[in-house]
């Protein structure tokens, strides 16, 4: 790495849709199911299925939310040096990666997986979209560039 390269990430709105064209009929048919089971003679496994709706409800709107950069946690930057990769956030704040960095490609190549140590000693995990980068060239940039902390 010769320099530092920084790329603003944009809200991924395809992969917004995506997601609400996922979880919300999986969270419906799981409360459904789970009315239908309420009334009937073995209403126990409809409690299962509520757990299972709410679980998968948190997991939904966290990853809609996390896409849409409303999160305070949400990564808007991301910048890579050859001292570790630096994370500016929505709530302004800017988190260093510097200790046990590293990059999980997918195998689809949609998306990428980074963790790391920052100098507090708190882990932190972050999933990056293709759909939150400008161009495919960003993405591809990027990706290129953190396979040294693979």
């Amino acid at each position: 790495m010769a320099a530092v390269k920084q790329f603003r990430l944009i809200r991924d709105r395809r992969g917004v849709i995506w997601d609400a064209l996922l979880y919300i009929p999986t969270v419906g048919a799981l409360l459904l199911i789970a009315m239908k089971l309420w009334y009937g003679p073995n209403h126990v496994w409809s409690y299962a299925l509520v757990f299972l709706g709410s679980f998968f409800f948190i997991v939904g709107l966290n990853r809609v939310l996390s896409r849409m950069m409303v999160l305070p946690s949400s990564p808007t930057a991301i910048e890579i040096d050859k001292q570790g990769v630096y994370l500016d956030l929505r709530g302004d704040q800017r988190v260093t990666l510097i200790k046990d960095v590293r990059f999980y490609p997918d195998f689809s190549g949609k998306s990428f997986g980074l963790s790391g140590v920052d100098l507090a000693g708190k882990r932190f995990q972050y999933v990056f979209h293709k759909g939150q980068y400008p161009s495919p060239a960003d993405f591809d940039e990027i990706k290129s560039l953190l396979n040294v902390y693979r």
